[in-house]
């Protein structure tokens, strides 16, 4: 047993575990994982959202009209976090354009707080012991948002409605907001603001991954101290497990609260960038009629 704690990677828990791949070059991987237990995850967030979500309102719709005017149960949790994104986060953000938004905004929040919490639970401890086996082969659970290929391309979706969005509302004024200076800066500002909206993404993206695999690392760091010290001796394994324990389920509620603040923060930082992109034209506009008001 000993030997067993410590020879397990305390790491094993957050770094991804491949089911399934491909031998496919691209850049610099020779394999692509189809299915993974990270990516599994994901799917599991997305079937609990499109069941559980849609069957907290069916009781409001099927109710009566005053019972309809009263939320309550898990709908009155799901409304409170809708209307504050509506009224708080997109409307100051996107203005006019928040209903065509809106609905984006809510699925990022969810998808993303739903896939941090459900890599706050040990998958791999509870197989652990129902099975018996010290490691379930599959390395069943994880945290999606711990991968930067996962939070990269939640923010490369971003990315695509701010710039497909932009053009379709802005047209001329949203290219023109790339030279915000005169004509003869072109050379010099387009390049500084093309790097300024991928820096946006870039830390999108960074922040999201960065935070959620910090907490962990850190549990894994403590369980490393743990292992190190049964290999040493049961005493010394014992004197330093209990303080692991303490520090451990400080860190566990420490990350439960990082798990919603991160999928705050994402979804606040997306609806800012896609309000920046989507009112340039209106910004100028006001602009304008400022000018010509003054004259």
């Amino acid at each position: 047993m000993t030997n067993l704690l410590a020879s397990s990677n305390p790491l094993t828990h957050v770094v991804q575990h491949p089911y399934v791949e491909v031998p496919f070059a691209l850049l610099w991987t020779k394999e692509q994982t189809i299915l993974s237990n990270q990516i599994m995850m994901m799917i599991v967030a997305g079937v609990l959202l499109i069941v559980f979500l849609p069957r907290a309102i069916r009781g409001r719709r099927n109710a009566g009209e005053v019972e309809q005017l009263t939320p309550k149960g898990a709908y009155n949790f799901i409304e409170s976090i809708c209307q504050y994104f509506r009224k708080e986060v997109a409307e100051p953000a996107l203005g006019p354009h928040t209903d065509r938004f809106i609905k984006y905004i809510w699925s990022a929040f969810f998808f993303v707080l739903t896939v941090n919490l459900l890599g706050l639970i040990p998958f791999d401890a509870v197989a652990y012991f129902v099975t018996g086996m010290p490691a379930h082969p599959l390395h069943i659970g994880g945290t999606a948002t711990a991968n930067i290929y996962t939070t990269g391309t939640l923010a490369v979706c971003t990315l695509i409605m701010m710039v497909v969005n932009g053009f379709r509302l802005g047209g001329k004024a949203y290219l023109a907001h790339f030279c915000p200076g005169p004509a003869y800066m072109a050379p010099l500002m387009i390049p500084v603001e093309i790097i300024g909206l991928f820096a946006k993404i870039f830390a999108l993206a960074v922040r999201l991954f960065a935070n959620m695999m910090a907490g962990h690392i850190l549990l894994a760091v403590l369980i490393g101290f743990t292992l190190s010290a049964f290999a040493v001796g049961a005493g010394m394994g014992i004197v330093v497990t209990i303080p692991v324990i303490i520090g451990s389920v400080a860190i566990n509620f420490l990350e439960l609260f990082v798990a919603f603040l991160q999928a705050f923060i994402f979804t606040f930082l997306t609806t800012l960038f896609i309000g920046m992109s989507v009112n340039v034209h209106h910004d100028e506009h006001e602009h304008a009629e400022g000018q010509a008001a003054a004259h």
